[in-house]
């Protein structure tokens, strides 16, 4: 029997992605935060990984989208946010939080196709001094930063600029991986954890700090796991947007399985 290992999110928003896994004997699981598993990937430590979508397009690697299921948003995130001092058209700075790279990208085109500012960015490392702050994953609901009066979320704000969903991570292995035993493993994991969300919510919101109802609401009705066409043209335009302000090599494009 082939065994899997799999780089996965550790953020509430992977459970439902992940449901059933942890007693699957195919497959191991090896939880992070998501800037570190293409780290993963690229070591061999994992055969696959949930990563940010625009790891799959950086440091020459030759990946590729194995599976259907995905984290996006078609709108609001919860969990995807700038936070500010002053209105987001005077943001100049932005201090971001190193477990993400996606949305660090995605932060920069919507200021840049938005406001016309190109930001400064720099490690956030909870000054409460700084004119802004991009936070990612749990703990923008568990440990708001106190002293920004302003939010702007992400997934709002690319749904308001594109009219299109987001797609913030995806599946992915080496090109030379035959992963068609685990496509069907992920997307079976994957339609049980859309079918139990509520008591997913339930069970692990509150050990990961989130009060049970806003858990339910953000995984039943904030969050998409499931790369449809439109979040397929979501993922090609944000890519597209991408490419033409230099923020990854406009030679490359998606690979998929």
């Amino acid at each position: 029997m082939t065994s899997w290992r799999l780089g996965v999110v550790s953020f509430l928003n992977a459970r439902p992605l992940i449901c059933g896994l942890d007693a699957d004997p195919r497959v191991t699981l090896r939880p992070d935060v998501p800037s570190r598993l293409a780290g993963l990937l690229d070591a061999g430590e994992v055969d696959a990984a949930l990563v940010p979508i625009i790891d799959l397009l950086t440091h020459e690697r030759a990946w590729r989208i194995i599976s259907d299921a995905c984290i996006g948003c078609d709108g609001e995130t919860l969990t995807v946010r700038v936070f500010s001092k002053v209105p987001p058209e005077r943001i100049t700075r932005l201090h971001v939080d190193g477990d993400s790279h996606t949305s660090v990208a995605l932060a920069r085109l919507i200021w840049r196709t938005v406001h016309g500012v190109d930001l400064d960015i720099v490690p956030w490392e909870g000054d409460a001094t700084a004119q802004a702050a991009l936070l990612i994953g749990d703990k923008v609901v568990t440990r708001r930063p106190s002293a920004f009066d302003i939010e702007t979320d992400l997934g709002a704000a690319w749904k308001s600029m594109t009219g299109l969903p987001f797609v913030f991570a995806v599946w992915a292995a080496p090109v030379g991986l035959d992963a068609g035993p685990l496509a069907a493993i992920l997307s079976a994991a994957r339609d049980a954890g859309v079918a139990q969300a509520d008591q997913i919510a339930e069970r692990f919101g509150p050990h990961a700090g989130w009060p049970v109802a806003v858990a339910r609401r953000y995984l039943t009705r904030r969050l998409r796991f499931t790369l449809t066409p439109r979040a397929r043209e979501g993922m090609t335009r944000f890519l597209e947007l991408a490419k033409s302000c230099a923020i990854v090599d406009p030679h490359r494009d998606l690979i998929f399985a």
